[in-house]
């Protein structure tokens, strides 16, 4: 049973239904509150609306009429897609009417006490260790935000024994007023989203806002290696932890003669990480402080940093063939994610890229290019600049229209003792719906050499 008044008889207008718009829906109509959904398919095709209807709320569907936004009105929930120049979103800010998403929800009904992870990359990953290094402690963990169940939905369901360990993007973040994490973590910070954003300095701006409502009572972990991070969080009131791959600190995580190292004892050596990277340890240190303060057990940390095989489509292992280590990096929707990637291994290595061209340069990828790739196969929209870039660094290239295509290609470039990986470094919207799909499609081309 949800415990909290605090939407009772609010005015509420939903916008954009999907996962996250019907889970809202549902708790606040639950809570008391008048609920009004707005969404762009139509009524007639709209299940999840008919439902929403059926259960209390009035629907507006097939148009965004601007009345729906009032003097009334107490709250404008959003999905975190709509962009804030949509027209009900500037009419709702115009007249000082609060606009949230379902995260700022998710905290004033949650009885758990929340982590919220964020950062460009590396989030999901993170997250994931840090649920997996809770499991067994006092209080159980619960898993939600971009990865897992809607943030809200998690946290409608959870109690006092629970932890929510939250994954949060800088879009859910915008959406806060009181939301407030026990522990957040900022992993890193580079360009993204600025299509969304309007500059980079929105951007931080958003991610800031993890730790904007903390106290003194409250923690933040934070990536002493990014500068950006470092100055971002100067403004946060919370006790500050750092964690680092390339200082030493006795009152964080760090790595210390070539062992990871939590608050200055052993866990294990950099040799026994079951992920590849340096990225991989760095979301292993930031995950063992988040979890050791939430309560976990040293030797679960331990044991899951030896053994956690990874988050599907993030440099998921997917098969060994012939001697060639077949990677899955389809989540590796800019260059510097993809970057990370090949920094990744010592072997050489095909790599498979391309996707929706959004006007990038990949000129950034060319020294890594030139020191660890042997062939660079590319797809899609920007198959020909990727193609182009690679071609400066002297790596073999190879041009063709699907990613099926690019895997048997890439097997062919591919030899005893080298990685294919798939780290597009472009989003999937050329081919694909998500890099969900993507990355589905890369594992069933890559069965049928391997069967």
């Amino acid at each position: 049973m949800i415990k909290t008044n605090y939407f009772e008889n609010k005015n509420i207008l939903i916008l954009g239904l999907a996962k996250s718009g019907t889970a809202a829906t549902k708790i606040l109509l639950e809570l008391g509150a008048s609920v009004t959904v707005n969404d762009q398919k139509p009524l007639e095709e709209n299940e999840q609306a008919q439902q929403l209807q059926k259960l209390g709320a009035k629907v507006v569907c097939g148009s965004h009429p601007i009345e729906l936004v009032h003097e009334k009105l107490d709250y404008v929930v959003k999905n975190p897609g709509i962009r804030y120049d949509n027209t009900l979103v500037a009419e709702a800010m115009k007249h000082s009417i609060p606009v949230i998403t379902e995260v700022e929800l998710a905290y004033h009904i949650s009885e758990a006490e929340i982590i919220g992870i964020t950062g460009s990359n590396g989030k999901t990953t993170t997250t994931t260790y840090v649920f997996e290094m809770l499991k067994g402690s006092k209080r159980t963990p619960l898993l939600a935000g971009n990865i897992g169940e809607v943030a809200c939905e998690v946290a409608a369901a959870s109690s006092t024994d629970n932890v929510l360990v939250t994954e949060l993007s800088s879009f859910q973040l915008m959406g806060i007023e009181q939301f407030r994490p026990k522990i957040s973590v900022v992993l890193n910070l580079i360009e993204a989203h600025i299509d969304y954003h309007g500059s980079m300095e929105n951007y931080v701006e958003a991610k800031g806002n993890i730790f904007k409502n903390q106290s003194v009572d409250d923690c933040i972990i934070y990536n002493a290696d990014d500068s950006k991070v470092s100055k971002l969080i100067e403004r946060g009131a919370a006790k500050k932890i750092p964690f680092s791959t390339k200082s030493v600190f006795e009152d964080g995580a760090c790595i210390k003669n070539g062992f990871l190292t939590l608050f200055g004892e052993n866990l294990i050596s950099v040799e026994e990480m079951s992920l590849p990277g340096d990225h991989n340890i760095s979301n292993g240190l930031a995950a063992s402080v988040a979890a050791f303060l939430a309560g976990a057990s040293k030797e679960q940390i331990r044991h899951v940093l030896k053994t956690f095989t990874g988050v599907k489509h993030r440099l998921q292992f997917v098969d060994n063939f012939k001697g060639r280590s077949i990677y899955n990096n389809s989540k590796a929707t800019n260059v510097e994610a993809t970057i990370t990637a090949l920094k990744a291994f010592e072997q050489p290595i095909v790599l498979i890229a391309g996707g929706l061209d959004r006007g990038i340069s990949f000129d950034g990828l060319i020294p890594f290019f030139t020191e660890r790739v042997k062939a660079v196969v590319t797809y899609g929209e920007t198959a020909q600049k990727i193609a182009d870039t690679a071609s400066k660094s002297g790596a073999a290239t190879t041009s063709v229209q699907t990613l099926s295509e690019a895997v048997q290609k890439a097997y062919d470039y591919s030899q005893e003792g080298d990685v294919i990986l798939l780290s597009p470094a472009c989003a999937s919207w050329d081919q694909f719906k998500t890099f969900e799909e993507r990355g589905d499609c890369f594992i069933e081309e890559v069965k049928k050499i391997v069967q």
